[in-house]
């Protein structure tokens, strides 16, 4: 097995195996970055290809600042933000939506097993997106400060506030709906 990097040198070779390889390893990951941004599962997989049609044409341009995944990451990222910004949002009648989204627990309620999982996934939902981005990435995706701060193009120590204050509104929100809980205040 090839290291991504070897891999990442061989794609921009043009070796389409290699584009084949990492696609295996990594579209997983992408796909959910991407879901994050839009609820609509087609618009998702089309951003998916377009990312890697992205890679195929900027491989080359691999510094190895971060990890290959992170860097992927990072170009999902920036594609989906692209054609977002670019696409007006459609209205569709409800009568008539066939993409309704899935009722299944989402990723933070999976990873949460011992903790009030309403609760928690509440104070989640309230935190600002840049937090709940940061938070997604390290918590969900394992990315590590470095990685994270490639795919969103911040410095490191603006994922590391990030996380600082995501945990302490976390603590705070959730000691809060334990309070109210027991009735006290």
């Amino acid at each position: 097995m090839c290291s991504d990097e070897a891999l990442l040198t061989a794609v921009a070779r043009g070796d389409q195996a290699a584009l084949r390889a990492l696609y295996e390893r990594h579209a997983a990951a992408m796909l959910r970055l991407i879901r994050r941004l839009t609820s609509d599962q087609g618009i998702a997989e089309e951003l998916l290809q377009e990312s890697w049609l992205a890679v195929w044409r900027s491989a080359g341009g691999f510094r190895g600042e971060s990890s290959v995944r992170g860097w992927l990451l990072g170009v999902a990222r920036r594609q989906a933000h692209n054609q977002l910004r670019k696409s007006r949002p459609q209205l569709t009648d409800l009568a008539e939506a066939h993409d309704v989204p899935d009722p299944a627990p989402s990723v933070e309620d999976q990873i949460v097993q011992d903790a009030d999982r309403t609760a928690l996934l509440t104070a989640v939902r309230a935190l600002p997106e840049h937090l709940r981005e940061v938070l997604a990435l390290v918590l969900v995706e394992d990315l590590a400060y470095p990685e994270v701060a490639t795919v969103l193009a911040i410095p490191v120590g603006t994922v590391k506030s990030r996380m600082s204050h995501a945990r302490r509104r976390l603590g705070k929100m959730l000691a809060a709906t334990r309070l109210e809980g027991t009735g006290r205040r």
